[in-house]
C-alpha cells in the first residue's frame, strides 16, 4: 500500500471570559492547511474564521479558503451542527478544511466544559451555558472495538437480501486501512446491520484485504464483508474489484486496466467530477457530451453516479455521462466516518456471498444505485 502520514494538532487559547480561541493544523504527505478559530460563551457560536494553505494539492484549492465564512454563526451545540458543517463546508469550501474545523469544535467544546466545571468549583459563576444547553443529552464516546469485541454476539443478516434486492455500499473506508478514516470496522459493522444494509465492501486507499481476513470476518460477523480496493491513478480515483495486487504508486490508469483485464476483475470511476466540488461544473464550460470524451471512461467498466462526497449536482451529472457512455452505475456512500455508511448503495437482484460473486454480479449488469439511507427513512 502507499505510505502515508498524517499529523493533526489542536491548541486553545482563552482570550478572556467571552472568547476561545482555537488554533488546527493539519499536515500530510499531500497538503496542508492552518485554521484559527474564535468561539464565543456560554452559548460557543463560532464568530470568526481563518483559514489558509500551507501546502495545496492544485492551483485551485485557495477559491476554497472564503467560503469557511459561511460556517461563521454556526453554534455547536445546535442540533445538526455536524451535519450543516459537512455540508456547507465541506462540499463549498473543501472536506478537508470541514474535517479540521470539527476537530476544532470538539476541542472547543471540551474546553468549554472544564472552564464551566471549574467555575462551579470556585463558586465563580463566571461561565454557566443556557438552560437549554443544560439539558444537553449525555455524551457517547465511541471508541473502535478490541479483538474480544470482534466475537460479540449480533443479530442474523438476511443473507439473501430482501424480496427487493441485496443492498450493499460498495464504498467504505475504515481507520484500520486508511489514514483518512475515522470509523473502526467492528463499529461499521454494527451500523450497517442496523440500518438494514445486507452487505459492505471494504474499498481502503491502495489497500489490499487479506481474503482469508475478509472470510474470517464474514464468519465472525456473520455479515457480508467484501473487499476491493480504492487505487489512486493518473485519470482520478478507481474501485477495483476481483484484483488483488499491492500497488504503491499512483499508476496509470491504462496500465491498470491491463493488469484488472488479466484477473478478470472490475473497475469503477470513483466520484469521477468531485474536482469540480467547490467551482461548479458550469462555471468551466463542462457539458455532459465533452465529459464522455475523457479519455478515463474508455479504461472504466462502470461509473459511481451516487457518492456521498460530492454535490447532489455532481451525482446527477456523473449519472447524465454514465448514461450516455451505456456505462452502469452504482452507488456507494464513501464512508469515512461510522454515520456515513450507507447514504448511497448498490441493490443487486442476485444473492452475492464472496468477492467472485461480486464481480461477476458487477459484469452482469443488474443492479442500480440508490439513495439507501433516504429510502429508509421514507418508509419508517
Amino acid at each position: 500500500m502507499l505510505t502515508f502520514s498524517r499529523n493533526k494538532l489542536v491548541s486553545i487559547y482563552r482570550k478572556d471570559d467571552r472568547i476561545l480561541l482555537v488554533r488546527g493544523i493539519l499536515e500530510d504527505d499531500i497538503y496542508g492547511m492552518e485554521m484559527d478559530i474564535s468561539i464565543s460563551m456560554p452559548d460557543l457560536e463560532i464568530v470568526s474564521i481563518q483559514g489558509k494553505w500551507t501546502r495545496m494539492e492544485n492551483s485551485e484549492c485557495p477559491r476554497a479558503v472564503p467560503f469557511l465564512q459561511e460556517a461563521v454563526g454556526f453554534r455547536l451545540l445546535e442540533d445538526g451542527f455536524r451535519q450543516r458543517v459537512k455540508k456547507i463546508v465541506g462540499r463549498k469550501s473543501c472536506r478537508h478544511f470541514a474535517n479540521i474545523l470539527l476537530e476544532c469544535c470538539d476541542a472547543a467544546e471540551d474546553a468549554a466544559e472544564v472552564i464551566r466545571a471549574e467555575g462551579e468549583k470556585e463558586g465563580k459563576g463566571t461561565f454557566t451555558l443556557q438552560n437549554s444547553l443544560e439539558e444537553e443529552k449525555e455524551a457517547v464516546i465511541a471508541t473502535g472495538p478490541d479483538k474480544d469485541d470482534l466475537d460479540r454476539s449480533m443479530a442474523k443478516p438476511v443473507k439473501g437480501g430482501s424480496a427487493e434486492g441485496l443492498v450493499i455500499d460498495l464504498h467504505v473506508h475504515t481507520s484500520e486501512a486508511s489514514p483518512c478514516s475515522s470509523a473502526p470496522l467492528g463499529d461499521l459493522v454494527t451500523k450497517a446491520r442496523r440500518i438494514g444494509l445486507d452487505g459492505i465492501c471494504l474499498t481502503d486507499h491502495n489497500h489490499v484485504w487479506d481474503p482469508r481476513t475478509l472470510a474470517e470476518l464474514r464468519e465472525r460477523h456473520d455479515f457480508l464483508i467484501l473487499g476491493g480496493n480504492e487505487i489512486a491513478t493518473d485519470q482520478g480515483d478507481m474501485l477495483v474489484f476481483g484484483f488483488d495486487e499491492d500497488i504503491n504508486e499512483i499508476m496509470r490508469l491504462d496500465k491498470l486496466k491491463k493488469k484488472v483485464v488479466k484477473t478478470g476483475g472490475f473497475i469503477i470511476a470513483a466520484h469521477p467530477f468531485r474536482g469540480f466540488l467547490t467551482f461548479g461544473i458550469g462555471q468551466l464550460g463542462l457539458t455532459p457530451e465533452k465529459a464522455m470524451e475523457r479519455p478515463l471512461f474508455k479504461h472504466v467498466d462502470a461509473v459511481e453516479v451516487l457518492n456521498s462526497k460530492v454535490s447532489d449536482k455532481e451525482n446527477r451529472f456523473s449519472s447524465q455521462v454514465a448514461e450516455g457512455l451505456d456505462l452502469p452505475g452504482t452507488g456507494g456512500s464513501d464512508a469515512h466516518e461510522v454515520e456515513e455508511v450507507g447514504v448511497y448503495a448498490t441493490r443487486f437482484s442476485g444473492v452475492i456471498t464472496n468477492e467472485e460473486e461480486l464481480v461477476e454480479a458487477l459484469k452482469g449488469g443488474n443492479y442500480s444505485p440508490l439513495a439507501f439511507r433516504a429510502e429508509i427513512g421514507a418508509k419508517e
